[in-house]
């Protein structure tokens, strides 16, 4: 069998490959997990490499620490920046790679089972809960933003907006045919009004600092 027929192969076994969105099919889903998943990995690292460096050196300046408002080493001194006993950007080195690893698994052509989708859902909403925890603290508790913190933010409201949404088109998700038709046509703008939304909260609450 030629290369040609193996790709044709590949994707002719996409169900539902002709009528649903890029981002559900295995490819556009490889290339979302993808990009979330080195946007997050790096972002994470990133804190881990400064947290280690501020232990290291208590006085040293980490690298988003940019006015009173918006610096990493003054969250770094907070509780909430190790809710478990540990830093908690340690989590997004483990997690994200679950998630980089997943889309090479779409790449080279593989489908993962419905249990393993579930999986991938629960871990993710998961981690999305977490971050929507921090952001309240950082916006009503703490008033300080992390620049690589909103990378992860940010990585993780794509992921979970498009990762529901793929899985209730395909059915892994038990919902209503109405859903998934919704879901189809509005998942994008749907990302890009919580993307929005994330972003107005954090200007308003944080008004005084970005007009002087």
């Amino acid at each position: 069998m030629t290369e040609e027929a193996r790709h044709a192969g590949t994707e002719s076994a996409d169900p539902g490959a002709s009528d649903e969105p890029a981002f559900a099919r295995n490819r556009g889903m490889a290339w979302l997990l993808l990009v979330c998943g080195v946007v997050g990995f790096l972002a994470s690292g990133q804190l881990v490499l400064e947290r280690i460096a501020l232990y290291e050196d208590p006085d040293y300046v980490t690298s988003c620490d940019i006015s009173p408002f918006v610096s990493c080493g003054e969250v770094f001194r907070t509780w909430q920046a190790a809710l478990f006993g540990f830093p908690n950007p340690l989590i997004g080195l483990v997690a994200f790679p679950i998630i980089l690893t997943t889309a090479m698994v779409l790449f080279s052509g593989g489908r993962p089972a419905r249990w393993y989708w579930r999986g991938l859902q629960l871990g993710v909403s998961l981690g999305f809960a977490f971050v929507v925890w921090l952001w309240s603290q950082a916006l009503f508790t703490i008033h300080i933003l992390c620049l690589y913190c909103m990378a992860v933010w940010a990585a993780m409201a794509v992921l979970t907006v498009l990762l529901t949404a793929r899985n209730i088109i395909h059915g892994d998700l038990p919902a209503p045919a109405g859903a998934r038709r919704i879901l189809a046509e509005w998942a994008w703008p749907l990302t890009v009004l919580l993307l929005v939304a994330t972003a107005a909260s954090v200007f308003f609450s944080f008004s005084r600092a970005f007009l002087g």
